[in-house]
């Protein structure tokens, strides 16, 4: 006979489920103890815990938690945490370091954490093994590949995702515009998509270096991009049909733009914008490319150099101060002259920034809010269309405009079009 007073278990764990449970639990533990073998090391000087050691700690967390006693699973932990620390305290090595300890710790809460959930556990064990097995790689990447620039840069923007964005009020101050933390948000992606620009210029700057700088460089402005591929047109670094083929491929970084800042202010647009974006982003892509593999002479043009940091902050701030204020204006402006106020707001943002203009009209309310916005929006690409094109023109010459301006007509018109279709639906 059972003892009456022998602990249960788990109710909801009958005796094929604490199987399962177990076996998982052994699972994960011979998962990372593989990986801690074979650091392990031979000899007096090797390491304390190995294959056997790590798979019995999950199996000992698993079977204490199917107990249901947590006093049971607190003891085992704190003896799993002694154990660790007369390990580490033995250690007379140069360099011990207190990665098996911590792992072998976590190796019992997965044990443990079988009996609440297997594919967290299985997920938590494979990331362990993961870390555990990426050592020279990671200690190179933040030792060697990280500048102090780029820790410095990733450490404010990980500050102003997990500490500033959770605390900012979410509510607008005046109608829909001015929400600080629609405002913060905004920062944040901005300085995210210049952190990725800036990654992609130092990996992909060797191969097609044109095509892909101006690729990155878009994300932070694709007028600025194209501006400065046409002085090098001008001046004749480089040949027109190739700066014009950057050009018109830093256009693809603004439409998938249009995504994110859609997004960001008001989602009920996506189901408008996705295809027709990515239709003109696509089209965008395929006649830039086109026009960077067909150019003539050296194709090894000047890139955009290496750089410390990953964003500029004030710059950040700066467009998304710009983003609010053309918000208030387009807001003020319908307030006073109505569905006319919002087109002629938003054409005027978009002579300046395209996604500041599509930011206001997105605060405005959705596309089902009127049919004033969704026109709003096509004013304002073919207006920045028209932008772009006077400053191609202007800075980089008739022949570089005459190999930009098709393409570029083309993918925002598709984009229009697109919209208007879509509203339509």
């Amino acid at each position: 006979m059972l003892d009456a007073a022998a602990p249960a278990l788990n109710p909801a764990v009958d005796m094929a489920g604490a199987a399962a449970v177990l076996a998982a639990a052994l699972g994960c533990g011979l998962l990372v103890g593989i990986e801690r073998e074979r650091r392990k090391g031979t000899g007096p000087g090797r390491a304390f815990a190995g294959l056997r050691t790590f798979a019995l700690t999950s199996l000992v967390g698993a079977a204490a938690a199917l107990t249901q006693l947590t006093g049971l699973v607190v003891t085992g932990a704190a003896m799993v945490a002694a154990l660790a620390l007369v390990a580490y305290w033995r250690d007379r090595s140069d360099d011990p370091g207190a990665t098996t300890e911590i792992a072998l710790l976590l190796t019992y809460l997965i044990g443990v954490l079988c009996a609440q959930s297997l594919p967290l556990a299985a997920a938590l064990a494979v990331g362990l093994t993961g870390v555990l097995a990426a050592r020279e790689r990671l200690h190179q990447f933040a030792r060697q590949w990280l500048t102090e620039g780029e820790v410095r840069d990733g450490i404010v923007l990980a500050a102003l995702v997990l500490m500033a964005l959770p605390l900012v009020p979410n509510r607008p101050l005046w109608g829909p515009a001015l929400n600080p933390y629609v405002i913060v948000q905004l920062l944040a992606l901005l300085l995210a998509v210049q952190s990725l620009a800036h990654l992609c210029r130092r990996l992909l700057q060797a191969r097609h270096a044109v095509a892909f700088s101006a690729l990155a460089s878009g994300f932070v402005s694709s007028t600025a991009t194209i501006a400065t591929l046409g002085l090098a047109a001008r001046e004749g670094r480089s040949p027109a049909r190739l700066m014009a083929g950057g050009g018109l491929l830093s256009c693809v970084s603004t439409q998938l733009q249009v995504l994110l800042v859609a997004a960001a202010v008001q989602p009920a647009w996506l189901p408008v914008l996705w295809l027709p974006s990515l239709a003109a982003g696509l089209l965008a892509l395929v006649w830039g490319w086109w026009m960077v593999r067909g150019a003539p002479g050296d194709t090894d043009a000047p890139t955009v150099p290496d750089e410390d940091r990953m964003f500029s902050l004030w710059g950040a701030a700066g467009v998304a101060a710009l983003l609010s204020a053309i918000q208030v204006l387009v807001h003020a402006l319908t307030l006073w002259l109505g569905s006319s106020g919002l087109l002629l707001g938003s054409a005027l943002a978009a002579l300046a920034d395209l996604h500041a203009s599509l930011a206001a009209v997105f605060a405005s309310g959705g596309p089902a809010a009127g049919g004033a916005a969704v026109w709003a929006v096509m004013l304002a690409m073919l207006v920045h269309a028209g932008s772009k094109s006077a400053t191609a023109g202007i800075v980089g010459g008739w022949r570089y405009l005459a190999w930009l301006a098709p393409g570029l007509w083309l993918h925002m018109a598709l984009g229009a079009a697109g919209i208007y279709w879509m509203a339509r639906a």
